[in-house]
């Protein structure tokens, strides 16, 4: 059944119309027309529909309008400070894309483990990552990228 309601993205208040039980993903996709956040399985499972809910990673495309409430959403778009410009310097640098589809979902997952863990490991890392899909697999790259961009906002 369709609800109005009003959603904190990106640091702004969107009113949105949609039924309860629709995905996030397709309220900023198509109706708040932020289409970086991207759809590939459509089952959680691929990590390219990745947005944070509160800091939190969490994949839009399984994650119901209705249970937002009042968390504040970040997608690719509105990554910024200190992670999102080193993300995205460190992602070029280290040549990362290649088509490029799964990239926004990774790095705004990037970008909350770098909020958690300004240097982290190894393991941490891919702990953080392992629910991405990359079907170029530029997983050496990611890494690489990652570590890059944690050494430039500790600097």
């Amino acid at each position: 059944m369709p609800f109005s309601t009003t959603i904190a993205v990106n640091g702004e208040q969107r009113a949105v119309t949609a039924d309860d039980d629709t995905p996030l993903l397709w309220v900023l996709r198509d109706d708040l027309a932020l289409t970086g956040t991207k759809f590939g399985c459509g089952i959680a499972e691929c990590g390219a529909c990745t947005v944070l809910l509160d800091g939190n990673p969490i994949r839009s495309c399984s994650f119901p309008l209705a249970a937002v409430g009042r968390a504040q959403i970040t997608t690719i778009e509105g990554i910024a400070g200190s992670h999102g410009p080193a993300l995205q310097a460190a992602w070029v640098a280290e040549d990362v894309p290649q088509c490029g589809y799964c990239q926004s979902g990774m790095i705004v997952e990037a970008a909350a483990l770098l909020a958690k863990h300004a240097a982290p490991s190894d393991a941490q890392i891919d702990d953080a990552m392992q629910g991405h899909i990359c079907r170029c697999g530029t997983y050496p790259r990611i890494r690489r990228a990652i570590e890059r961009a944690a050494k430039k906002t500790q600097a």
